[in-house]
Formats: structure tokens, C-alpha cells, sequence
């Protein structure tokens, strides 16, 4: 698994401009596979977050919702590594989303 911060760290994102900072800081970490994966969710979560509100909005469950549907369609056109890396790296920030 792609290390992508602290628990601590990722627990007190709870909003979408904080979940922005941390993809930010990402280009720090010097990860290439976790640069992309957070760049490929990054897009996916900020077009289906239209709908919820501005950038101060709390990360919510039915806007994970809409963005694992939405990576599911897309699956196909990934290769099969970059979709794990994909897959991991949501898998590890997905419980942010539970307002």
C-alpha cells in the first residue's frame, strides 16, 4: 500500500479545501504512483462536490457515495496498477467522508 501521511495527519481533514491542501502537499512526498492516484481522485471529487456546496463544505457520506460510483464506471480505463493505486489510495481516504 502507497503510504500517504500520518493517521493523525489525515484525520483532522474534514472539510473539501482541507482534502485540497493535503492533495497540494502530496507533490512534497516525492511519490510518483501517489501523486497520480491523488490527482486522478482529485478531479473525480471535486466535480461530483458541485453539488454539495462550496470548498468549506464537510466531507459527507453521500458525496463518497457519488464518487465510488463514478470510479467504478471509469475503471475500465485505467491500466490494471494505476486502478490499485487508485483504489488504494481512496480506500485510505474514503473514511474521511462520513458527515
Amino acid at each position: 500500500m502507497m503510504p500517504t501521511s500520518s493517521p493523525e495527519h489525515l484525520q483532522t481533514i474534514n472539510s473539501l479545501a482541507l482534502l485540497c491542501q493535503y492533495f497540494d502537499s502530496i507533490i512534497d512526498l516525492d511519490n510518483d504512483d501517489l501523486l497520480f492516484a491523488s490527482s486522478y481522485l482529485r478531479g473525480f471529487i471535486e466535480v461530483a462536490a458541485v453539488e454539495f456546496g462550496d470548498d468549506q463544505q464537510l466531507l459527507c457520506r453521500d458525496l463518497a457515495a457519488i464518487i465510488s460510483q463514478q470510479l467504478a464506471a471509469a475503471s475500465a480505463e485505467l491500466n490494471v496498477e494505476d486502478k490499485t493505486h487508485v483504489d488504494e489510495f481512496w480506500q485510505s481516504i474514503s473514511p474521511l467522508f462520513c458527515y
